[in-house]
This record gives structure tokens, C-alpha cells and sequence, in this order.
């Protein structure tokens, strides 16, 4: 059995469901990034496949950049994230509604 594209761009499809429906139940702050970062590696796959099936390189470049710009994401996401459990001592989305304080 060989693995197509089909199977790349199911399994990229499934991965960005999870993590688009994680997005919407989730009240952690911290897993909801999670299933962004899970979107955005979705993406990723898909961009790799299509490149694959493609034979050319222009998928790997685009999967590079966007790589780099997630890990700067992820820098500046989790010191958002820290700081605001530092001022609110919580990461619970109903819990930060308020602008105040």
C-alpha cells in the first residue's frame, strides 16, 4: 500500500478539525494555543504533500518560514500567557472576560 495524497490531506484535514473544535470547547488558555499550534501543523502538512505531489520545493520553503514565525509565536504567546496568570492568577477563559484589573 502506498501513501498518496489523499492520505496526507486526510490526516492534515482531521488535524485541523481537532484543533479547530479544541479551539471552540476549550476553556484552558493554554490548550486552546495548543490547538492552534495544532491548526497552524496542520497546514504545514498539507503545504508538504501538495509540494510532494508536485515535485518541486516551493511547499518545503513556505514550510520553513512558517515554521520560524511559529516559533517566535510561541515565545511571545506564552509570556502573554504567563502574564496574564501572574495578573489574574488564572488561565480560564470565563474567568478572563473583564478588561479591568
Amino acid at each position: 500500500m502506498t501513501v498518496g495524497l489523499n492520505h496526507y490531506l486526510l490526516l492534515s484535514a482531521l488535524l485541523f478539525a481537532i484543533g479547530f473544535f479544541g479551539v471552540l470547547l476549550r476553556k484552558n488558555t493554554l490548550v486552546i494555543y495548543m490547538c492552534l499550534e495544532l491548526m497552524l501543523v496542520a497546514s504545514t502538512v498539507a503545504l508538504v504533500a501538495f509540494s510532494r505531489f508536485n515535485n518541486t520545493m516551493d511547499g518545503n520553503v513556505f514550510v520553513f518560514f512558517i515554521l520560524t514565525v511559529a516559533a517566535a509565536e510561541v515565545a511571545v504567546g506564552l509570556a502573554i500567557i504567563v502574564a496574564l496568570f501572574r495578573r489574574r492568577q488564572t488561565v480560564q477563559v470565563d474567568e478572563l472576560n473583564a478588561l479591568k484589573n
